[in-house]
């Protein structure tokens, strides 16, 4: 059995690119596989999973010694199961930048693209027969994985190639995008249940820069003003997770999708040197509004500066 699966805190690419490339490898290239996810799926996805009638992937703590495993939807070793370096990596898919740090026994399928989604990545590689054949489910999952990383085609890592992948399919399932990308983007603004904590971790990544241990979270909302209602718990939380995991500093970027910008929260004066050295805004605030800036794989990551 090979076990496909995405990045910790799964948001949609991480929860739908598994079950169609696993789908793929089922009915197309005759193995038997199953997707899985590290954790709790956001909103987004499980919105997305009930619209389209498909079942919530197994939730898996780790990976066995051996195991055969294709990942997606990342390459970095902090977003993978503990025990990845020992089992048996057959492929790779992704659209991030190359972190290092995975080892493989023998050969494997790599293949990582400059677009927004790995769902368009994986469409382009079974080819267009294959994807014509596609059961709705299946190709309203990969629909929903591009609008949800492209941000309904706001964010600046949109290509040409993913808008028109996306429009093809939209035509083929007969989807209205921005109706359904409204419901997709309500689903996963709808914060009010989760604690701070959860709501720095929905979509969170570890980094290392100059020697300095990074958290990004990043919150995509149509309803900005729901978390920044929170602000005083959320720095609180922000630096209580700094310490308990023992990194530097907790970057939290509340993405505002309608508006096209980012409010940054300021727990310390740390965060606040990064953000002028990062992206050139100052201020005295609790908050610092980054005009422009919406995508963490093409604009805060390149630009960071401690």
């Amino acid at each position: 059995m090979i076990k496909v699966l995405g990045h910790k805190s799964p948001d949609t690419d991480s929860t739908g690119s598994p079950i169609v490339w696993s789908w793929y490898l089922n009915e197309c290239r005759d193995k038997n596989s199953k997707a899985v996810l590290q954790g709790d799926p956001n909103n987004e996805a499980k919105f997305v999973l009930d619209y389209w009638g498909l079942e919530l992937p197994e939730i898996i703590e780790d990976v066995s010694d051996g195991e055969d495993v294709v990942i997606v939807d990342t390459n970095n070793v902090s977003e993978l199961p503990e025990n990845i370096g020992n089992a048996n990596i057959i492929g790779l898919i992704d659209h991030h930048l190359l972190q290092g740090g995975l080892s493989t026994s023998t050969p494997i399928e790599i293949t990582i693209r400059p677009l927004a989604c790995t769902a368009t990545i994986m469409l382009d590689l079974m080819g267009s027969e294959v994807v014509a054949r596609m059961p709705r489910s299946i190709k309203g999952v990969a629909l929903s994985c591009i609008l949800s990383d492209t941000l309904e085609f706001r964010s600046p890592t949109t290509t040409d190639h993913d808008r028109k992948v996306a429009e093809d399919l939209a035509k083929d399932l007969d989807i209205n995008i921005p109706n359904y990308a409204a419901e997709m983007f309500a689903a996963k603004s709808d914060v009010s249940m989760f604690t701070d904590n959860q709501l720095i971790m929905i979509d969170s990544k570890r980094y290392d820069l100059d020697g300095k241990k990074l958290r990004i979270s990043v919150l995509e909302t149509t309803t900005p003003a729901q978390v920044l209602d929170r602000t005083s718990s959320l720095l609180e939380s922000l630096n209580a997770g700094a310490e308990s995991e023992n990194i530097d500093v907790v970057l939290m970027f509340v993405v505002d999708i309608l508006n096209g910008n980012s409010t940054l929260f300021v727990p310390n004066e740390t965060v606040r040197t990064i953000a002028k050295s990062s992206f050139g805004v100052e201020g005295s605030g609790s908050t610092l509004v980054l005009p422009g800036i919406v995508s963490r794989k093409k604009q805060i990551i390149p630009n960071l500066k401690l």
